[in-house]
């Protein structure tokens, strides 16, 4: 004697019913429903990217203000304050300078970043660029005033640590980025304002260093990481559908002929079983 037929009156579960197939089903929603969210998460990325790039340019045309105050240097934060134009006055530490390597327009070199000391504390100053052959002091005597000096850029946050996959090393004198902590105490110096200031193009005697050379640039590839994921969730969803549609298709020829095998049975007085 057979078996008993699986489900109620002997019919097998839907295939598109199955637990395995539902557990696929279930995971398929949960990654479009991921992929969407991720797409939601760019849009919202692109709003802010746009409000920050808005800011940044006002702020950077904007008239200069005076540099912050001891009093204020607690709060200066990347949000709020870096590409501010500022102005700042004191007399430049020429023999404290410090050369952290660039790459700019100009070709590759160095950056003369020098604390001014101004009536209320120390600001370093990244004063711009000079090339390898003006990396002494010597080669640019004309560019590195004595007496008191007016400087306007663009106030910097602090870059800690060095540069991509290059570590400063203070001991060595070998810097790859203006980190104003390790700097200052490097060169002996105390209260240093804990932010720098790219001063602006306005020429320095002799040529050098090279001022406002500031590369202001915020990629901005949102929009199309966002139709990159809607489009992913797009496709996931459109192969789900067409998978449950194959799945449900031989059930439901299935599901006729049964009806039609049960009516036939009952209309000669025969049972199902």
């Amino acid at each position: 004697m057979s078996g008993p037929a699986n489900g109620a009156g002997g019919r097998e579960a839907p295939a598109a019913w199955r637990p395995a197939t539902l557990a696929i089903g279930t995971a398929w929603v949960a990654c479009v429903a991921v992929l969407l969210a991720l797409g939601v998460w760019q849009v919202e990325r692109r709003a802010w990217k746009l409000d920050l790039i808005d800011r940044v340019d006002r702020r950077v045309h904007a008239a200069p203000v005076p540099a912050p105050s001891p009093a204020q240097w607690p709060a200066i934060n990347r949000s709020d304050d870096e590409y501010k134009r500022v102005t700042l006055s004191g007399r430049f530490l020429n023999d404290r300078e410090t050369l952290v390597q660039a790459l700019t327009v100009e070709g590759p070199g160095y950056w003369v970043v020098t604390p001014l000391q101004t009536a209320d504390g120390l600001v370093l100053v990244n004063r711009g660029f000079v090339p390898s052959e003006r990396r002494e002091p010597a080669s640019r005597s004309a560019g590195n005033p004595d007496g008191i000096v007016s400087v306007t850029g663009l106030l910097r946050i602090s870059e800690p640590g060095g540069g991509f996959l290059r570590h400063n090393d203070p001991a060595a004198n070998r810097w790859y980025s203006r980190d104003v902590a390790a700097i200052a105490a490097a060169r002996g110096l105390s209260q240093v304002a804990p932010f720098f200031v790219d001063a602006d193009a306005t020429p320095n005697p002799g040529g050098y260093p090279i001022g406002g050379l500031t590369v202001i640039a915020f990629p901005n590839n949102h929009l199309v990481y966002a139709l990159t994921w809607f489009t992913l969730a797009l496709m996931l969803a459109g192969a789900g559908v067409q998978r449950l549609r194959r799945a449900r298709g031989p059930a439901a020829t299935q599901d006729v002929e049964w009806d039609h095998r049960q009516q036939s049975m009952h209309g000669h007085g025969a049972s199902p079983l």
